[in-house]
């Protein structure tokens, strides 16, 4: 079998209500997850594309997150309307979403400016 030219990571991390760092999949329902997986199968990209539910990626101000791999593509605040044109636009067209895309200076960054604006509002 070939390898995956996407495997797509869909944060489901739960954290309890009006947490300070937000949290991807408040009500647990792996609901966006779920819209991925149906919108791959629906565009027959298994089994060189795959979506699975991620644990934490980090990037919690940004939620909820999408990362992209083996491209390393992060994307923050994806809605269920940003499945279609994320698989469409960026897996089989090459396009970075750039509404989409977590800046490179914010991730793994403590001193990300929307870090630090939300720590203060704490």
């Amino acid at each position: 079998m070939p390898a995956f030219t996407h495997h797509i990571f869909i944060c489901s991390n739960q954290r309890s209500p009006g947490h300070r760092r937000g949290c991807c999949d408040p009500c647990g329902t792996e609901e966006l997850r779920n819209a991925f997986k149906v919108a791959v199968k629906k565009r027959e990209l298994k089994p060189l594309v795959r979506a699975n539910n991620a644990g934490c990626l980090e990037q919690c101000e940004h939620g909820p997150v999408v990362c992209i791999y083996p491209q390393g593509i992060f994307y923050g605040g994806v809605k269920l309307q940003d499945v279609d044109r994320i698989l469409d636009e960026t897996v089989v067209g090459g396009k970075i979403l750039e509404d989409l895309q977590i800046a490179n200076d914010c991730l793994n960054n403590p001193q990300c400016e929307h870090i630090v604006a939300q720590s203060q509002t704490d």
